[in-house]
């Protein structure tokens, strides 16, 4: 499949139109490397079951992180004698600390499973945020409840092994729409965990996070049966600590000339940050809108989430190759987030909802190029890295986008321009989009270079 253009039924696909395949490491020979027998010979429904199993892990993964979304506040508030202002203060530190977990063990995690496999790696978070999540059910003071938001950094850092098990059991031109379809699952997650998180909360605010840690558990015995080994003995790479601390990790993005790219996903990364922190006290101060309102409009953003990660990725990049696809994202977020800062009423933000969610189509894409260039060894650190590049958006974005709508309204305005944080992202976006066309223009460069009788 070309990124660029389609080549015609009677002509051999140019090489150079196509993405590169990945560089083997020193530790490991080439032919291992390209040998496609890395992938599982277990029979296809195992192989069918073990995807159906990933995919449910990162529903529930993101599905328990939005069941305590809306009670961890009110929890929060209820060790501190119903201090608000000192809750807000502690939740932030909350956001903080766990954004740094998924930074610094995401790699390591990434790492250890290129070292002894993706499977313990997987089982092992699955048990583990079920514990912790009952530790925090269990919490008698806020100590306890601020471990528990530690642990569940750390064992959320799974994802990437997630990730990374995905790319092992499906073929390399079939990986951004297998990764298409963890975003779905991340946008179903994101869609139903806040609405049962509140149903479960008005009964008691500690009943989500019981919830939250039986479904990790039934899924984590669940995998024990039906999650067999994707990454061959032959495959594996030896663990170092040089690869697996975040700088380290990073710099697997530069060795494979991934840089560009990468840079692309870090940016979309941070205006993501946008929605996560101002988007709700957006809405309240420039519409009114009740907190059944904001929810709702929340919900429909990762309802279509799910639907472009799920149905419209792997079409799109059959259309019009994987690097368009990016393209295509790229306006259309830009787009969105502009029209959520320029409208003076509620109906244009609505309308900028399907537009804002074409970034579902990016993600997926970059993931498949970025997997292509990397070995079967080094899937792990791959998504640990990209995971890492959450992490710096996670610990860079909340202080950025609050400050931005801080200065932007009041009497401290710098420019009374209430869309200021959403025109920000915007911003973001069409900076990476000038990369991602760099890239393409590079890769076309690459083949006008080409003699025509190669």
């Amino acid at each position: 499949m070309s990124d660029l253009s389609h080549n015609p039924p009677d002509q051999v696909p140019n090489p150079l139109l196509t993405e590169p395949e990945f560089v083997a490491p020193s530790e490991m020979s080439a032919a291992s490397l390209d040998d496609e027998t890395a992938l599982p010979v277990a029979p296809r429904h195992r192989r069918r079951a073990a995807a159906a199993f990933i995919f449910l892990t990162v529903t529930l993964d993101m599905l328990a992180l939005g069941m305590i979304a809306p009670v961890l506040p009110r929890l929060i508030e209820s060790f501190l004698g119903g201090n608000a202002s000192t809750a807000a203060e502690m939740l932030g530190w909350f956001g903080t600390v766990f954004a740094a977990m998924q930074f610094f063990f995401s790699p390591v995690l990434g790492s250890l499973s290129d070292r002894y496999g993706r499977r313990p790696i997987v089982l092992l978070s699955n048990f583990g945020l079920g514990f912790d999540y009952l530790l925090m059910a269990w919490a008698p003071a806020l100590n306890w409840l601020f471990l528990g938001r530690v642990i569940s950094g750390l064992t959320s850092s799974s994802i990437p092994t997630a990730m990374a098990y995905m790319a092992d059991v499906t073929p390399r031109e079939r990986r951004a729409a297998a990764f298409g379809m963890l975003s779905a699952a991340f946008g179903l997650g994101f869609v139903l965990g806040p609405a049962v998180g509140g149903i479960l909360g008005n009964v008691n605010p500690r009943l989500p996070f019981w919830v939250a840690g039986c479904l990790s558990l039934v899924n984590g015995l669940y995998g024990i049966f039906v999650l067999p080994e994707s990454l061959a003995r032959e495959n594996r790479m030896t663990f170092s600590w040089g690869r697996a601390n975040p700088v380290g990790s990073l710099s697997l993005l530069r060795r494979h000339s991934m840089l560009m790219l990468s840079s692309v996903l870090l940016l979309g990364y941070v205006a993501q940050q946008s929605l996560m922190n101002v988007y709700v006290i957006y809405a309240d101060y420039r519409y009114g809108w009740t907190n059944r309102t904001v929810g709702l409009s929340l919900a429909v953003i990762g309802i279509c989430s799910a639907l472009y990660g799920g149905l419209l990725v792997k079409p799109t990049i059959a259309r019009v190759g994987e690097l368009r696809t990016v393209t295509i994202g790229l306006i259309g977020g830009a787009i969105g987030y502009a029209m959520f800062g320029l409208s003076k009423t509620g109906l244009i933000f609505w309308c900028g909802i399907p537009l804002l969610n074409l970034m579902s189509l990016t993600w997926p894409s970059i993931q498949g190029i970025l997997s292509r260039k990397t070995g079967p060894a080094e899937q792990g650190q791959l998504q640990g890295a990209i995971n890492s590049l959450r992490g710096i958006a996670g610990l860079a974005g909340p202080g950025l986008f609050t400050y931005i709508f801080s200065r932007s309204i009041g009497v401290r305005a710098i420019v009374h321009s209430p869309g200021m944080p959403f025109y920000t992202a915007a911003a973001m976006l069409l900076s990476a989009l000038v990369l991602a066309q760099v890239s393409i223009s590079r890769k076309r460069e690459a083949v006008a270079s080409v003699p025509a009788s190669e």
